[in-house]
């Protein structure tokens, strides 16, 4: 059974990626920027360079970013909370896992909104930069409290891996585009910040921004709020289970010589004294 999990949680991952970047992509074929002065340049694609019609570095970037590290993160978000379903969470960690998980989208959701919609200035930026910290302060909290009453899988533990390093692949590609910008937050260089808050000049094709919209709801919102719901309905109205812990908490705590009491958690007995040397 956890190889079968391991797999469905793996090629639905991989599936909701493919499919999500084929939404992305399904639209009016983008046009190519025009040269300076002759019209808006476009948000997504830059002008091209040379004469032989080279996508520029900074082009590939923003597409990689947009159309790739985006679905992984919808991917990765949808595998964590198969793997928090086949876990039966409802039972162990209850509904305070899944409040702290939907904290967890709320941290990373905030900078995707503004990334969508406003210029990426020095405000925008810091609040990228403070809302991947507080990501992980928060998924550490997460898995310190899980382990305390469930099995963290090697497959959800894995999926983690992806939840915690995609928002700073996505922070990096937004720093490398707006290096100045950047540098003018850290004081370096010569150049003023900019520290106001205003819509994109050159806005996000509308095709793109509502995909990412639906597909946040779908793929975010709506699974965790359901996860929430369903802690709350098992547990009675309670953030934590205080009765039994569930199938996946007893055999985690059998597997690891311990008990499972659903005040405190796993109990480990005491170790046995070391012989003498």
């Amino acid at each position: 059974m956890p190889t079968k999990r391991a797999l469905f949680t793996t090629v639905s991952a991989l599936a909701l990626g493919y499919g999500t970047a084929r939404l992305l992509l399904r639209s009016p074929r983008r046009r190519h920027a025009a040269p300076e002065g002759d019209g808006p340049r476009s948000a997504v694609l830059p002008p091209r360079s040379s004469a032989s019609g080279a996508p520029t570095t900074e082009e590939i970037t923003r597409s990689f970013l947009l159309y790739f590290i985006v679905p992984l993160w919808l991917a990765a978000g949808v595998a964590d909370w198969i793997c928090h379903r086949a876990a039966h969470i409802e039972t162990t960690t209850g509904a305070k896992e899944s409040l702290i998980h939907l904290l967890m989208m709320i941290e990373v959701g905030v900078p995707v909104l503004a990334a969508l919609f406003l210029e990426i200035t020095e405000p925008v930026l810091a609040l990228m930069i403070v809302s991947f910290f507080l990501h992980e302060a928060t998924a550490l909290w997460d898995v310190s409290y899980a382990i305390t009453r469930r099995e963290v899988t090697p497959i959800e533990q894995h999926v983690h891996s992806f939840l915690e390093m995609v928002p700073l692949m996505a922070l990096s590609f937004i720093v490398v585009l707006h290096w100045r910008r950047f540098r003018a937050l850290l004081g370096l260089g010569d150049e003023a910040p900019d520290w106001s808050l205003r819509l994109k000049e050159d806005a996000l094709p509308t095709h793109y921004v509502i995909a990412v919209l639906e597909a946040m709801g779908a793929f975010e919102a709506v699974p965790y709020l359901e996860e929430f719901w369903r802690g709350l309905r098992a547990s009675g109205g309670r953030l934590v289970p205080s009765r039994t812990g569930g199938r996946s908490a007893d055999s985690f705590a059998r597997r690891h010589g311990a008990r499972y009491d659903p005040a405190i958690g796993l109990v480990h007995p005491a170790e046995p004294p070391r012989p003498a040397l």
